[in-house]
């Protein structure tokens, strides 16, 4: 009879427990454990909507999560890029004249710092006008930000 009176006890200091962890202020154990159900589904719901607003968070950070600025405006005979980050960037203004290699830009003028901050101002065009007839500045600045997502990937820096 110990055993059971035991195994009593316990089972009441369980519940008193759950009680007390879910704030119910139930009297009987039906009653905690209902209050119990309608906790952990409350916590649930918590949860999704924590998560839901994470993700969200998560993918309009990943969308700019680049360490640099970006901005592109459109020149009678080309464009003007501005590219600007806090730090230093090592390799960053590699991987963005390879952008402009691509897009069949070349660098007509520029002025870079790679010392405390990274900061490129450049005039990228063809000397033909003719061949930039598919580019717009959105797409130069996709271009952009492209090349540094995958430098920062690729040095760590994300």
């Amino acid at each position: 009879m110990g055993s059971r009176e035991h195994k009593r006890a316990a089972l009441n200091d369980k519940l008193q427990q759950l009680r007390s962890a879910t704030n119910s202020s139930a009297r009987n154990k039906a009653s905690i454990i209902v209050d119990a159900s309608k906790y952990i589904k409350e916590l649930k719901r918590k949860v999704k909507r924590l998560n839901k607003d994470a993700g969200t968070s998560q993918s309009s950070s990943a969308q700019t999560p680049l360490p640099a600025q970006v901005t592109v405006e459109t020149l009678e005979r080309g464009f003007l890029i501005n590219v600007f980050s806090g730090k230093n960037c090592p390799g960053l203004l590699v991987s963005i004249l390879e952008a402009f290699e691509k897009l069949g830009l070349d660098v007509h003028d520029a002025r870079v710092s790679c010392s405390d901050v990274f900061q490129l101002e450049a005039v990228g065009g063809e000397n033909n006008p003719e061949h930039l007839h598919g580019l717009d500045a959105q797409v130069v600045k996709q271009a952009v930000l492209e090349a540094i997502k995958n430098w920062s990937e690729s040095s760590g820096q994300d």
